[in-house]
């Protein structure tokens, strides 16, 4: 499919990269670079280079590449099964696991230990992502639930698109907060400085974290956080944004942090109601070793 648009006179001069970047907000501008180079791009029916400034009236003409196809694969690998029956699994995924396989983690993927686990999974998310009804980022711990079947996956699905499924995390947070709740309302969209990070923006996406603060230190605070919406990075960009990001957070934390490797965040309560019986179930998990050593570490400080 070609995808076409007219340069406008406030976008004259502008250079073709950053033009798209701006039209195509779910696009890294380096993958769009890559898009230009590889002639998926055009202007006026010609190839262009990535940094050709736009003049008024250029139409601009771009495909998008099929992606490279993935040879997914069942793996032995560890799974932490919390639940299952017939219609869906919950499972504890492990900090340093991704969800499921891309360019960069073609294998080791939760996905791929499904694959081994399971004779059948939903393929409403496609070959690559069978079963997966919503994620956790790689470096985050926690409870996960995946669908067997297409149905389950649309019933489970439409829960989270309603805000009807309970997610609890807890995390451990840079500096003291002083009040006990608190509510963070605030937009997300992608971070128009840095296109491989998410951010508080005028245009994004709504966005609502609830959190409750369970034990301070001297220069860290122990919270639980409820999401009432699933954006990207969510809790991690909201808790940045009022300024107390999540230790270890290797994309919007402090340069200077405590002594892990990745963000001491960790998924431990889910809570949906069952497609089939009806009921609704819930599940919590302890926090991971890595999580409570901190908490203890910052403990003796205190």
């Amino acid at each position: 499919m070609i995808h076409q648009h007219t340069v406008t006179e406030t976008e004259h001069q502008k250079r073709i990269d950053k033009l798209l970047t701006g039209l195509l907000s779910d696009t890294s501008r380096s993958q769009l670079q890559s898009w230009i180079t590889d002639g998926y791009v055009h202007v006026n029916g010609k190839n262009v280079k990535t940094n050709y400034k736009c003049q008024t009236g250029d139409v601009v003409e771009w495909t998008v590449p099929e992606p490279d196809s993935l040879t997914i694969e069942a793996e032995q690998i560890p799974l932490e099964v919390v639940y299952e029956d017939n219609y869906l699994l919950v499972v504890n995924k492990p900090r340093g696991m991704v969800v499921h396989p891309s360019a960069g983690h073609s294998s080791g993927s939760l996905v791929n230990a499904l694959l081994n686990h399971c004779d059948h999974l939903s393929q409403i998310n496609g070959e690559e992502r069978p079963g997966i009804v919503h994620r956790i980022d790689k470096d985050t711990s926690g409870l996960l639930v995946v669908a067997k079947t297409d149905t389950v996956h649309r019933h489970l699905a439409d829960q989270l698109s309603a805000n009807n499924v309970d997610r609890e995390y807890e995390a451990i947070v840079h500096g003291v907060i002083d009040h006990n709740t608190g509510i963070i309302d605030a937009p997300i969209g992608r971070d128009q400085n840095n296109r491989q990070k998410m951010g508080v923006v005028d245009n994004g996406k709504e966005a609502v974290t609830h959190f409750r603060v369970l034990q301070r230190f001297e220069h860290a605070t122990h919270i639980e956080c409820q999401l009432e919406t699933g954006r990207t990075h969510q809790i991690r960009v909201h808790m940045n944004y009022i300024g107390f990001p999540i230790a270890g957070d290797p994309k919007y934390g402090k340069r200077k942090t405590m002594a892990i490797d990745g963000q001491a965040l960790h998924a431990k309560s889910l809570a949906f109601i069952h497609p089939k019986t009806e009921e609704r179930v819930q599940f919590t998990v302890e926090a991971p070793p890595y999580f409570r050593d901190l908490l203890t570490q910052l403990e003796k400080i205190d």
